[in-house]
């Protein structure tokens, strides 16, 4: 035993040797790339904060907007909202018949057939009373990237109340924001009582804002563009 302790010193004590100098650039790159990477994110995560202050609000509190952006988040297999989205479906309800917003504009995943996000938002909607004709159906906001720069320049959304859990608010409102719609945002905390499911996200929220802010900085365009839709413009014009 003494002799190996005796081999490992003189190895990490000879300058020269090459195996121990490749050792020590690859543990310097590491520590380097993992500064820079917890970097991004603290500094990702500061700037979006404090880019959506004074725009996240209560229900109680929000101020009118034409249109409330729901953003999608998974459906269970029988094809109804998770109890993420249906709590942020209620808000938007809410909303509706408060008469803060005259329209809805639900956004996610439609990627494969055998998923739609938006279609069951549509479907627990209009369950819940909010007229189908109100109720716009975008089936290609496959992230908050993607959501918002659709809703400005697929559905020609000006104005909006973003809603979505809290912890995810500062983000959506602020990429809506930079890519052009003057969006105001109500977050969710009842699904906080799914304890494991919400800690996950929330840390998980570090990576998206990196991933938000290099979209934003590259100004992508959203997976699927197209042409405008005028679904937004007729729910308004007959609200």
């Amino acid at each position: 035993m003494r002799g190996r302790l005796t081999t490992v010193i003189r190895f990490w004590r000879s300058p020269d040797d090459p195996v121990r100098r490749r050792l020590l650039r690859v543990g310097a790159a590491l520590v380097v790339g993992a500064t820079l990477v917890t970097t991004g994110a603290v500094s990702s995560v500061a700037w979006i904060r404090n880019t959506a202050q004074g725009h996240i609000f209560t229900e109680t509190d929000v101020p009118e907007a034409p249109v409330a952006l729901v953003l999608g988040t998974r459906v269970l297999p029988d094809g109804t909202p998770s109890p993420f989205l249906s709590a942020r479906l209620a808000i938007a309800h809410r909303l509706f018949a408060a008469g803060k917003v005259r329209a809805i504009l639900v956004s996610g995943d439609n990627m494969n057939a055998d998923y739609d996000e938006p279609g069951a938002m549509s479907r627990w909607l209009v369950a819940q009373g909010v007229p189908a004709d109100r109720i716009v159906l975008d089936h290609a906001g496959f992230d908050t990237y993607d959501s918002c720069a659709r809703a400005k320049r697929i559905f020609g959304v000006e104005k909006a109340t973003v809603v979505t859990q809290s912890f995810h608010l500062p983000r959506a409102v602020t990429v809506c924001r930079q890519l052009g719609v003057d969006a105001s945002g109500v977050g969710d905390e009842t699904a906080r009582e799914y304890e494991r499911t919400w800690r996950i996200s929330s840390t998980r929220e570090y990576g998206a804002s990196v991933k938000a802010a290099l979209d934003l900085l590259s100004g992508r365009d959203p997976v699927h563009l197209g042409r405008r839709e005028t679904g937004v413009d007729d729910a308004l014009r007959d609200a």
